[in-house]
């Protein structure tokens, strides 16, 4: 059984400041690279004893320059998995396109402006305000969950604080197993578990989820697929303008449509 592991940083108990998840040398980051490393340990052996025979970890997590998608520290991981290292995000699908029986995603948080969630955002938090599939209002965690599902995979934990285990429930339905590990405060405030204990929840859920892989449908947003995009200011838009399978609507918002998400998805983004 191959397990992919999706995995981001502002979602891991301990993290509740930008400072934390902003790649460089400062103490907070490198601090905060051993809190998440160890959170997507966790997962990595539940994945094991829940019977996982192949572990894939995917860092998501776009901390800046050469730390996007390389806030993981490769020595402290768990040998029981193997990592992939992007140079941007959704662009490493291999895993997907040779058959994964499930997916976890660790470390998540919640969509662009939900109330008092702590490090909330969408893709960037300063140029994107909201995201829709198919006029579905979205964040990360369908975005991540839409690009499994377009090989068949199905999402069966999502880990966070208390409102993006909500929101991940409401996406994929409520056979989905969550894990909180900390509940939010305001915007960069939370009360968390300690990390000890958030480790050992999220390896019983990874363990115990793994044991019905039909809980969960694999999410597909619909096909055909619109893509929409609204950006904080107009320069979103803007360099789309000549791309002919982006429309833009208005000053802020572009659509992207295609036969599948994963079409859509590929004509702006990547």
């Amino acid at each position: 059984m191959r397990v992919l592991i999706l995995a981001d940083m502002e979602g891991v108990a301990g993290i509740s400041k930008w400072a934390q998840t902003t790649g460089g040398d400062s103490s907070a980051y490198q601090e905060a690279r051993i809190l998440y490393t160890e959170e997507v340990n966790a997962a990595v052996r539940g994945a094991r004893s829940g019977g996982a025979s192949e572990v894939v970890v995917l860092d998501c997590h776009g901390a800046g320059g050469d730390w996007s998608f390389n806030s993981l520290i490769p020595e402290r991981l768990d040998q029981g998995c193997e990592f992939a290292v992007q140079s941007s995000w959704t662009e490493y699908v291999e895993p997907l396109e040779q058959g994964c029986s499930a997916a976890l995603l660790i470390g998540m948080h919640a969509r662009a402006g939900t109330p008092s969630s702590v490090l909330s955002h969408t893709v960037s938090g300063s140029q994107w305000h909201n995201l829709w599939f198919n006029g579905r209002l979205v964040g990360e965690t369908g975005i991540n969950a839409a690009l499994c599902g377009q090989w068949d995979c199905p999402v069966l934990l999502v880990t966070g604080d208390a409102q993006t285990a909500t929101e991940a429930i409401d996406l994929l339905g409520s056979g989905l197993t969550t894990v909180a590990v900390k509940t939010s405060i305001g915007r960069f405030s939370a009360r968390h578990l300690h990390p000890a204990e958030a480790r050992r929840r999220v390896e019983a859920a990874a363990s115990s989820a793994l044991g019905d892989l039909a809980a969960v449908r694999p999410f597909d947003p619909g096909r055909p697929c619109a893509i929409e995009v609204e950006y904080a200011h107009a320069d979103g838009p803007e360099r789309y303008r000549n791309r002919p399978q982006v429309e833009i609507l208005d000053g802020r918002r572009i659509r992207s449509t295609g036969p599948d998400w994963w079409t859509a998805w590929r004509q702006f983004y990547l």
